[in-house]
C-alpha cells in the first residue's frame, strides 16, 4: 500500500479508501444488494490486513447501519488513531426547515448521530454530503467550524458539487476565518470524467484532495460486456447514471478489458489504476474480498502514457448524472 496526505491537511491516507455505502442492513435502507454485518467485518478486517487506513462511509447509507458496522470492526481490529474516518451529512430536510432548525444546528445533530453510530468521540473528515440550495452556505461553513472547533471533527470536506461552489465556499471560509473543504468526493471514473473540466484543475491549483466515488461504475468498469452481478441487475440509481450513456461507454469498457488482458490483471485494476493516475484516492466499494483485493493491487499497477491516452481516447462529454442532475437549479433561483 501506498499513503499520502490528503490535501492540505495531516492526515496521512492509504491510495485506497474503502468504500462502505456495500455495507448495511437492506431492509433499512434504499440498496438491496448491501451486505450484512458478518461478510462487512470480514471485508473490512481484509482492507486493515492490506494496508488501507481510509475508510469512507455516511449518516443516509442504510439508516445508519453502515456506520454501525463500520465503527464496531474497527473497535475490534483496530487501534482508533491508526485509521481515518470519513462520514457525510444530507442536508436539512423540508421537515427540518419547517421546523426552524438553522444549518449550524442541523450539522452538529447529524454529526452527534454519526458519532453515536460509530461509537466514536471524533470523525476525522466530515463531508458535506450534497449542496443544500435551502441552506445560506455561511450557516453551514459556521456550523462546521464549529464542531472542527469542538474536536469532534478534524477536517471538513464536500461531495457533490460544482467547482465554482467549492471556490466560493472556500474564499469565505478564508474571510471569515472557518475551516476550509480540504477534499472533493466527486463522481468521477474512466467513463464519466465530467470532473475534468474545472474541478480536477481548482483542486490541483489549490492542493484540494479528490476522492471520487463510484470509481467502478456501480461495477460496471470491472466486469467484462455481458457480465452481470447482483448490483448490476438491482443497482436502479446506477442504472440512472450510467444507461443512457451504455453505448458509448462499450469503446472505454472494452479497452479496460483488454488491457487487462495484456497485463494479466483484472478490470478492477486497469480503471482503478488510471484513476489513481489522476487523483489522491479513489473511494472503492467492496461487498467481496476479491473486490478490496484486486483494488488494493491497482496502487502497485502503473500505466504507460500510452495506456492511459488509449482508454481515454473513446470518451465523448456527458450529460450530468447522478446526484448532480437531481440538486441543480437555475443560477439565477441560486442567487436571489
Amino acid at each position: 500500500m501506498q499513503y499520502t496526505n490528503l490535501g492540505n491537511s495531516e492526515l496521512r491516507v492509504s491510495r485506497i479508501c474503502m468504500g462502505c455505502m456495500g455495507f448495511g442492513d437492506a431492509l433499512r435502507g434504499q440498496h438491496s444488494w448491501t451486505i450484512d454485518e458478518e461478510h462487512s467485518r470480514t471485508i473490512i478486517k481484509r482492507g486493515l490486513e492490506l494496508g488501507i487506513n481510509f475508510f469512507d462511509t455516511a449518516l443516509a447509507y442504510q439508516s445508519g447501519t453502515s456506520e454501525q458496522y463500520l465503527g464496531r470492526a474497527l473497535r475490534d481490529y483496530a487501534e482508533r488513531e491508526k485509521v481515518v474516518i470519513a462520514t457525510k451529512f444530507l442536508p436539512r430536510t423540508r421537515k427540518d426547515i419547517e421546523q426552524g432548525i438553522t444549518g449550524q444546528q442541523h450539522v452538529k445533530r447529524m454529526l452527534d448521530q454519526s458519532l453515536e453510530n460509530l461509537g466514536m468521540d471524533y470523525v476525522d473528515l466530515y463531508i458535506y454530503h450534497m449542496w443544500d440550495y435551502q441552506t445560506p452556505i455561511h450557516d453551514i461553513l459556521e456550523g462546521l467550524n464549529q464542531v472542527v472547533k469542538e474536536g469532534k471533527a478534524r477536517y471538513i470536506g464536500i461531495s457533490n458539487c460544482y467547482a465554482y461552489q467549492l471556490a466560493k465556499a472556500n474564499a469565505l471560509a478564508e474571510k471569515e476565518g472557518f475551516a476550509k473543504f480540504i477534499s472533493i468526493q466527486g463522481h468521477y471514473n474512466l467513463i464519466f470524467r465530467e470532473e475534468e473540466r474545472e474541478m480536477a484543475k481548482l483542486c490541483a491549483e489549490d492542493n484540494i484532495a479528490m476522492t471520487p466515488y463510484s470509481a467502478l461504475a456501480g461495477g460496471r468498469l470491472a466486469k467484462q460486456p455481458g457480465e452481470t452481478t447482483r448490483r448490476l441487475q438491482e443497482d436502479q440509481y446506477a442504472k440512472f447514471k450510467y444507461d443512457a450513456t451504455a453505448g458509448q461507454d462499450a469503446a472505454i469498457i472494452s479497452r479496460v478489458a483488454e488491457l487487462a488482458g495484456r497485463h494479466g490483471v483484472s478490470m478492477t485494476e486497469i480503471a482503478l489504476a488510471w484513476l489513481l493516475a489522476k487523483v489522491t484516492a479513489p473511494v472503492a466499494g467492496a461487498t467481496k474480498l476479491n473486490h478490496v483485493e484486486d483494488a488494493v493491487k491497482a496502487v502497485e499497477l502503473t500505466l504507460t502514457d500510452t495506456e492511459l491516452a488509449y482508454l481515454e481516447e473513446p470518451y465523448v462529454p456527458h450529460a450530468l448524472a447522478g446526484v448532480m442532475a437531481q440538486n441543480t437549479i437555475p443560477a439565477a433561483k441560486e442567487s436571489r
